[in-house]
């Protein structure tokens, strides 16, 4: 097949832009072939671009030869454009089609596709994963990524009108952001480096200088985990905020996280149709469930935990029961936590973290930070990890650093909320896990 050239054809419209208000009017539109039913002088093309799908219909006798023999050497998921006039159908998407007097073909596609682009076929995640981008031709896949987008657009209008700076730190590292073995290393030249696990300590030292910093950004972490919550490569949204303790910034996440339910639920609302699910845009503030709190429910529920304990899936799983909303975890024994989280004074057993929760899926974690540096290093001394690893880090305490407080907020596990999908592999476009590199 002698492929055409784009040459001076122009999109005018796009497939949501045709509607029967355009009748008698000549368009130009671009797209893949979704979908073709040939009822023998009659042939109809369903055209799919990043708005929707969009019907063609061919007439045998009363389109020009070369459209019709054009349109008989297609197949789905070609590439082509379309010049033609509107017709009011109600049957059609949009209530409209058109009937084309020119086509062109730019690249066709290798058949049989490995997946039914239409979905009417399906698919195991794993089959569909392995030819990822024709999966997201499907139009709830596509949903799932404009309520993403959607959500990103908010969080980062209500930062920025907070006041709160956006920043980006070094994802290449020289030791271990949360301690612990889950790091990925990296042959830095002549050096052995790591892949960040998070922004924590840059975030913490860019409070000296800007008072409070946000950063959307991809982290990685060699997770055990294989469960449908879990990946290795993911995007986080982190908060750090000067003067500020756990309680300030637990108020800015639940404003948050209501600001970004609110927008998404008026904007998107096509997307949530597609998805089949409703967002319900939580009241503030949310419940707070101290870690003792938390045991006693449990316990109620005939799951022993001895306490300093951390929570397993299973206990999760009935306090999601207990708790289908959002909700925050606080007061948790200091042991538990990271080595910068702050130990509550009166009480140092007890530190200053918190976890917001989704049912029984946490989303965030957080807290306020030690900032005395003598502490610091006894915290870190605590936990097995060497004071010389974070030399760099220590250093900036000695220049005022002040009280302070954060979280990170997975985006993945949030937008499976806001779309009411269970496996996160399904909300990451290309995800990494134990067993995936590729594509």
């Amino acid at each position: 097949m002698v492929l055409d050239k784009m040459g001076d054809m122009r999109r005018t419209h796009y497939a949501a832009d045709i509607g029967p208000e355009l009748e008698g009017q000549e368009v130009t539109v671009f797209g893949w072939v979704h979908e073709i039913r040939d009822l023998g002088g009659l042939r109809f093309l369903i055209l799919q671009d990043r708005t929707g799908k969009l019907q063609i219909t061919i007439h045998r006798h009363k389109v020009v030869k070369e459209v019709v023999e054009k349109a008989e050497t297609l197949q789905k998921q070609y590439s082509i454009g379309i010049k033609g006039t509107v017709k009011k159908m109600g049957k059609a998407p949009g209530g409209a089609e058109i009937v084309p007097n020119e086509m062109r073909i730019f690249s066709v596609s290798q058949q049989p596709l490995p997946l039914d682009i239409t979905g009417r076929t399906k698919a195991e995640i794993d089959v569909r994963l392995d030819a990822r981008v024709l999966d997201l031709r499907r139009e709830e896949n596509q949903a799932i990524f404009r309520v993403q987008h959607a959500a990103l657009q908010a969080i980062r209008s209500y930062l920025s009108e907070k006041g709160v700076m956006e920043v980006f730190t070094p994802r290449i590292i020289v030791s271990a952001t949360e301690g612990g073995a889950a790091l990925f290393p990296v042959a830095y030249f002549n050096r052995e480096a790591f892949l960040a696990q998070s922004p924590q300590l840059y975030k913490e030292q860019l409070i000296l200088d800007f008072e409070q910093v946000f950063e959307i950004g991809p982290f990685f972490r060699a997770e055990e985990s294989h469960t449908r919550r879990h990946l290795s490569e993911f995007i986080s949204v982190d908060l750090e905020k000067a003067f500020a303790n756990a309680e300030d910034v637990m108020n800015v996440l639940e404003e948050l996280i209501h600001h970004v339910c609110k927008y998404v639920k008026e904007n998107c609302k096509r997307e949530l149709e597609l998805l089949g699910h409703e967002i319900v845009v939580p009241e503030v503030p949310f419940k707070r469930l101290t870690y003792a709190q938390v045991l006693e429910e449990l316990e109620e529920n005939k799951i022993h935990l001895n306490w300093g304990e951390d929570i397993p899936t299973p206990a999760y799983r009935i306090l999601g029961k207990l708790h289908p909303y959002y909700y925050f975890i606080t007061d948790w024994p200091t042991k538990a936590k990271a080595f910068y989280i702050k130990p509550k004074d009166d009480n140092p057993e007890l530190s200053e973290g918190f976890d917001l929760m989704w049912k029984w899926v946490e989303l965030s974690s957080g807290g306020a930070r030690i900032h005395d540096k003598e502490l610091l290093m006894k915290r870190l001394s605590e936990q097995g990890l060497s004071t010389e690893s974070f030399k760099t880090h220590l250093q900036t305490f000695d220049y005022g650093m002040p009280p302070h407080a954060g979280w990170g907020l997975g985006l993945a596990r949030f937008v499976m909320v806001l779309t009411g999908v269970k496996n996160i592999r399904e909300v990451v476009l290309f995800p990494r896990d134990q067993v995936r590199l590729t594509p």
